[in-house]
């Protein structure tokens, strides 16, 4: 763990945005609109500055969960990929309607875990993400949950969608991951428990210490928590790059953070951790 820098080094030319469901869905069940056009705003703006941007969206199961208007998400695995599958039709179709408006083009891939293992179906996966980059297309990346499970031999699951923006990110050699949640950022407590609870500005390793610190799940349409965002920003520092978690409230900190202004959690190698100096 480290301190405050007054502004961070921020060379991106490829980045990956993870928005969980949290940021996208209202407690009450509803689409929050105003957070994905604003995502798709900011997202299109960075394109238009060059910027080579992955969004990886959660969001499938909670959309599908509003659809039907359950109250509760079902414990039957067939439930949740049902719901998953309404979900995710729902949702791109939000997204396509957005970026449309801004005149950026979308495209979806919804992965498995096995895409990753296997050396010819990850290297395609690979020259796709690339073929879209290149044509300046945001790819929009969920984890295929409507046939996604846990088998001894086969895996398919990501466990979360934190994790899969991780992989991702890594995979791609993105320049940096910004994940967005329902929190600033990383505490030294958890904050809805603790009024004095500080944010952690920068963090360079990752050890049992800080696990002990991260606690349950988040909302009933998430599946992710503090751990899971761990596990992710752990994979990204071993692969000597670097994580941002934020806030996800306005999208349009993304802007702020690529700016250098330190907003919420950094964990990065500690070569990585350099101030600008004003310049």
């Amino acid at each position: 763990m480290g301190t405050q820098l007054s502004k961070r080094n921020m060379k991106v030319k490829r980045l990956v945005v993870k928005v969980g469901t949290s940021s996208l869905v209202y407690p009450s069940g509803g689409l929050n609109l105003r957070v994905i056009d604003q995502l798709a705003f900011v997202l299109s703006t960075l394109c238009e500055q060059g910027k080579e941007v992955i969004l990886v969206s959660s969001g499938a199961i909670g959309v599908g969960l509003n659809a039907l208007r359950l109250k509760e998400r079902p414990k039957e695995i067939s439930e949740q990929q049902a719901l998953a599958s309404i979900g995710q039709s729902k949702l791109i179709t939000m997204f396509n309607q957005r970026f449309a408006h801004y005149s950026q083009t979308i495209g979806q891939l919804l992965l498995t875990h096995d895409v990753f293992d296997f050396p010819a179906s990850n290297q395609h996966v690979m020259d796709t993400f690339d073929k879209l980059l290149a044509r300046h297309v945001v790819p929009i990346v969920n984890e295929n949950d409507s046939i996604a499970v846990d088998e001894m031999d086969h895996r398919t699951k990501f466990g979360d969608n934190d994790q899969l923006s991780a992989i991702v990110a890594t995979h791609v050699d993105a320049d940096l991951l910004i994940m967005l949640s329902d929190i600033e950022g990383f505490y030294d407590q958890n904050p809805l428990k603790h009024d004095d609870a500080q944010l952690i500005p920068t963090i360079h390793h990752i050890d049992d210490e800080t696990y002990a610190v991260a606690g349950g799940k988040g909302s009933r349409y998430g599946t992710g928590g503090m751990v899971t965002k761990l596990t992710a920003a752990k994979i990204m520092l071993q692969h000597n790059s670097q994580m941002i978690l934020a806030s996800g409230k306005d999208p349009a900190i993304i802007l702020d953070i690529l700016a250098g202004k330190p907003l919420g959690t950094w964990f990065t190698p500690e070569e990585k951790g350099v101030v600008q100096n004003g310049k």
